[in-house]
């Protein structure tokens, strides 16, 4: 099962191999989709893990005992499908191919795959996408 969440990382966890730990001793395998994290002021990652329910449940925990605030990430992307010419100009920015474009020369969205980077926003010459979450990340 995969789920995504923000981790805010205090000052004092920053150093320590927190998302080593919860890879070996939880078996979540992880993947970190944005980072913004440093030594000198702490910081957030938006982290995929893909394990049972159990062990995801475990790994939180032992996050939330070392002061790492989790938040479950969840983002809404509207798109105005209606409006799209499909000129394919925010698939070329789109890392994670959450944007495509079919056979039939038509974008297609892919929610599942979107990580609400925002830069479909910026790239869509008619401003079609709009991103709303829930953290900062």
């Amino acid at each position: 099962m995969k789920q995504r969440y923000i981790l805010h990382f205090p000052l004092e966890s920053v150093s320590k191999p927190l998302t080593t730990t919860i890879i070996r001793d939880y078996g979540i395998d992880i993947n970190i989709l944005r980072a913004s994290i440093s030594p000198e002021r702490g910081g957030e990652l938006l982290m995929e893990f893909d394990a049972g329910e159990e062990a995801i449940s475990k790994g939180l925990t032992f996050l939330e005992e070392n002061n790492v605030e989790v938040e479950r990430f969840e983002h809404t992307v509207k798109f105005r499908e209606e409006e799209c010419i499909h000129c394919g100009a925010c698939t070329a920015v789109c890392f994670t191919d959450a944007l495509s474009i079919s056979g039939g020369r038509k974008l297609l969205f892919d929610h599942a795959r979107c990580v609400a980077c925002g830069l479909c926003i910026a790239a869509c010459p008619l401003r079609l996408f709009t991103i709303s979450w829930n953290g900062s990340c």
